[in-house]
């Protein structure tokens, strides 16, 4: 059921308060390095996602929707600058697309790969500086994971796409911060953004998917763009009988936990995500525990007779292919994000192609790797410290038998990757999206609450 305000405030009057008073110097510095880390594991997958053919699709309907103006904004693939809502949503898309970017428990949601284009498009639009484009981030940020939280997860085991509804809200919190919306355009900007939203689960595995995100961006930057020339939004849009909770999440809705703002960071708790490989989230900690077993016990891939997963309800409700026929059925199949990493040691974006969904070697080791749900995920308790967890068996054909339980997976907030580890892939997605400018971009990143233009943040050569 809806947990009513203890003021008797709406939704939106408590995140457009918190937006509109919100300094950069109150950001704690441990919650900016966390946004840093953020933007430069978004805009590298970003970069390698522009050379994906639906980023291409995206650039030329962005293209279409800037016509002959030019523009102020960085499209990454693109030849040309644009406007801020095209730009947004380009990226948006091409952030999402090889589903190498963060997530954030906090709703279920992939924040950054939404969040991150919107504030960058307008922060160049208004030739901000890095430091507020740092904050406009961070506040999208807050503000998305605090709507998430609100939500208790129901939107996601709904069946509704958290990134497609939730998305928006975080781009137009960013956006409306950077134009420095008054308190009665934010609370208008935000109507806007949530009675809009909408994102289907139906779309995994299609092109479908990262154009949510970035339609989720663009959404963001209209909503607060036309709340700055005066349009109105509902006041009411999470409580209306008509609103977010009924309509989205059953009811549920804990206005409460957006007091939070401020005074505790989600960035830094539950934390955000970071993916080690270019699939679905809910593989990885198999993938982790398959690995360390192979790694410790040294056994050989021959050797092996089945390998079982059990995995709670949305592992099984996420990865659906077992026999996965195009990259991105591959990207949300638990066969082959496993085959591929015992063959191979780990899994990039090099390994998401044709040529190794024909693979015999593959093809192997994918039929008999089995997944199913225990017994013990029916533990509320184990949930809550294992959300995407797996108990991995490996068996061989001799009986031996090797088993590893991972309640989270490495990148992830309960086990970060290493500056050198985010560093090393942000340099790996630029190579992929053909860009030498990897160090100049990566020093500007580590700089931003220093550089006086966000147009200056990304080099002009190879944009």
């Amino acid at each position: 059921m809806s947990i009513p305000p203890s003021d008797n405030t709406t939704a939106i009057d408590k995140l457009a308060d918190w937006i509109v008073g919100l300094q950069p110097e109150q950001v704690p510095a441990s919650v900016q390095h966390i946004a840093i880390t953020c933007l430069i594991d978004t805009l590298g997958v970003m970069i390698a996602g522009a050379a994906s053919r639906v980023a291409a699709i995206a650039r030329a309907a962005a293209a279409d929707e800037s016509g002959s103006n030019s523009g102020t904004c960085t499209v990454f693939g693109a030849s040309r600058y644009m406007v801020a809502s095209a730009a947004a949503f380009a990226n948006g898309t091409a952030a999402h697309a090889l589903d190498f970017d963060d997530n954030c428990y906090a709703g279920f949601v992939h924040g950054s790969a939404v969040i991150a284009p919107a504030a960058l498009a307008v922060a160049q639009h208004i030739d901000a500086s890095g430091r507020d484009l740092l904050t406009a981030f961070i506040v999208g940020s807050e503000c998305e994971y605090a709507v998430g939280a609100a939500s208790r997860s129901v939107l996601y085991e709904t069946g509704w796409w958290t990134t497609g509804v939730l998305g928006p809200i975080g781009a137009c919190a960013a956006a409306a911060w950077l134009l420095r919306l008054n308190r009665m355009q934010t609370a208008a900007a935000l109507g806007l953004a949530v009675a809009a939203a909408g994102g289907l689960k139906a779309g995994f595995g299609t092109d479908a998917k990262a154009l949510m995100a970035g339609r989720a961006a663009q959404a963001g930057v209209n909503a607060a763009m036309l709340a700055r020339h005066g349009a109105t939004g509902p006041a009411h849009a999470f409580e209306h009988h008509n609103g977010f909770a009924r309509l989205f999440n059953q009811g549920v809705f804990d206005v409460n936990k957006l007091d939070r703002l401020g005074r505790e960071w989600s960035l830094e708790s539950p934390g955000v995500d970071i993916k080690r490989i270019p699939v679905c989230l809910s593989s990885h900690a198999a993938v982790d525990a398959a690995l360390e077993l192979l790694h410790e016990n040294g056994f050989s891939l021959d050797e092996i007779a089945s390998i079982t997963c059990d995995v709670p309800p949305i592992v099984i409700a996420n990865l659906v292919y077992q026999q996965p026929a195009t990259r991105q059925e591959a990207q949300f199949s638990m066969q082959f994000a496993i085959a591929i990493s015992l063959l191979y040691g780990t899994l990039g974006l090099e390994h998401l192609n044709p040529t190794a969904l024909k693979d015999e070697r593959v093809i192997g080791l994918m039929q008999i790797i089995d997944m199913h749900q225990g017994a013990q995920w029916e533990s509320r308790e184990l949930l809550a410290i294992a959300p995407e967890g797996a108990q991995v068996v490996i068996t061989l054909k001799n009986g031996r038998r090797y088993e590893r339980f991972r309640a989270a997976a490495r990148g992830t907030a309960a086990d970060p990757l290493s500056r050198e580890e985010i560093e090393e892939k942000f340099l790996r997605c630029l190579a992929a999206g053909e860009r030498q400018d990897g160090p100049i971009l990566l020093a500007n990143l580590h700089a931003l609450s220093m550089l006086a233009s966000c147009r200056a943040l990304v080099p002009a050569r190879g944009r």
